[in-house]
């Protein structure tokens, strides 16, 4: 059995599915353990996860919550360049921390969420196995690929490589103080420099939780690269649900995820929109809303705090959301189509996906209104072809593994590395196996 230490954004959309995956793992009779800020231990240990704090020399308490509420306000590129400033300070507290963390409590391998990669460096510098998890859309780094914070379709054509390169190349340039704070530490360690952001070097495996056939037609794919499908399976959190008050009329669910869920007038737009339509709305805010702001809704949608998201969705006809992955992904599970209203991060390439799969419709956040979200849900409610493409993809889900299949390649290739090093130690080269 193995110790798995897991690296990853202190988000919910990113610890959610690395619970779900470790907790597999940990029926299998493997160890694995979180290794996180501080605010995060209760989150985690309520997901039935170990926890081990890193970052307490550098990270005030509390400042993940100032960060994410800052976050609420802004938008697109501005949301982006905010972060900066926070994801250079994880790299510290990963790269000063987590070595000392994985020999303390005896981690054996690294499960990296593609988007912390001062995981990478850390497992380079340890010599420790490790496997890159995308729990958004996957990174490619390819010029052939729209960028992940863009809109763009793929286009497999010169011009569209260019502007890719342009994109990538302004994106690098944007992080040059992550990258900056990662190559200090790789250059203490004797390690080549990052010369691009987000551009993993994962060789044993890397697991996205995207189905197959929600990405573009990508050719010539990398053969450890492994689309699994949703990273799910129950939690320990019960949430308590109205389920008296649904009407039985087509249902619309609508969620801004956990950290855009302060836009307010988002809520009310969607609101509006529903005003007048055979629907019920259902709105889970996530802790983003406040009475006096639900009472300010137009028409009467049932509005909660938070939802049990998958059994909601199993009666929904639509869902309204801000394209993050992981709604996007458990819509997709029940067959339900969506509208999307991409806001920043990666949620405008997971919009462009929704858009060239047919599951849904994409509004520009910047010019959204009352009148363009209701054609856009009449739109979807009414035209069969993206319920049939959106349970197209239900049926790639189904049959991508999810969370067994993930454990079973992570067994797969850390068995395969294990041997490997074995062998090699016969011939007097050090297992590099901690």
């Amino acid at each position: 059995m193995t110790h798995f230490g897991i690296i990853c954004p202190p988000y919910p959309g990113h610890l959610n599915p690395l619970a779900a995956l470790a907790r597999e793992l940990q029926s299998r009779g493997h160890q694995v353990t979180f290794l996180q800020i501080p605010d995060l231990e209760f989150k985690v240990q309520l997901e039935g996860v170990n926890f081990y704090p890193i970052g307490q020399t550098i990270y005030r308490p509390g400042s993940i919550a100032e960060t994410f509420a800052q976050l609420g306000k802004l938008s697109a590129l501005e949301a982006l360049r905010y972060s900066l400033d926070f994801c250079q300070q994880m790299v510290e507290i990963v790269c000063q921390d987590a070595p000392k963390a994985i020999a303390a409590t005896g981690i054996e391998a690294l499960l990296v969420d593609q988007l912390e990669p001062a995981g990478e460096t850390v497992a380079e510098y340890l010599d420790l196995p490790f496997i890159c998890v995308s729990s958004a859309q996957v990174i490619h780094r390819r010029a052939d690929v729209p960028p992940f914070f863009t809109s763009w379709s793929y286009q497999n054509t010169q011009w569209a490589k260019i502007r890719n390169q342009i994109a990538y190349s302004l994106l690098d340039r944007s992080c040059q103080p992550i990258l900056r704070a990662i190559n200090h530490y790789r250059k203490e360690w004797k390690l080549p420099d990052y010369r691009h952001i987000y551009a993993s070097n994962s060789r044993l495996a890397h697991i996205s939780q995207q189905p197959v056939a929600f990405e573009f037609p990508i050719p010539d794919l990398p053969s450890h690269l492994h689309y699994v499908g949703s990273l799910r399976n129950p939690s320990a959190p019960l949430v308590q649900f109205p389920y008296e008050k649904l009407t039985g009329q087509p249902m619309i669910y609508a969620s801004l995820g956990s950290v855009q869920n302060t836009k307010q007038s988002v809520f009310h737009c969607i609101a509006a929109a529903c005003v007048g339509l055979d629907v019920q709305l259902v709105i889970s805010h996530g802790g983003g809303m406040n009475a006096e702001a639900v009472r300010s809704l137009p028409g009467s949608p049932l509005v909660v705090e938070y939802a049990p998201q998958p059994d909601i969705l199993a009666k929904a006809s639509l869902t309204v959301t801000h394209g993050g992955m992981n709604t996007t992904l458990d819509s997709l599970s029940y067959g339900v189509p969506l509208v999307a209203i991409p806001i920043t991060f990666e949620q405008p390439g997971t919009g462009a996906r929704i858009r060239s799969t047919g599951v849904g419709e994409v509004l520009s956040l910047p010019k959204l209104n009352m009148s363009s979200l209701r054609l856009a849900i009449e739109r979807v409610l009414t035209e069969k072809s993206y319920t049939k493409n959106a349970r197209r993809i239900q049926q790639s889900i189904q049959v991508s593994g999810g969370v067994a299949r993930a454990a079973n390649i992570i067994e797969q290739v850390i068995q395969a590395n294990r041997a490997r090093y074995s062998v090699s130690d016969m011939r007097g080269i050090p297992n590099r196996i901690v």
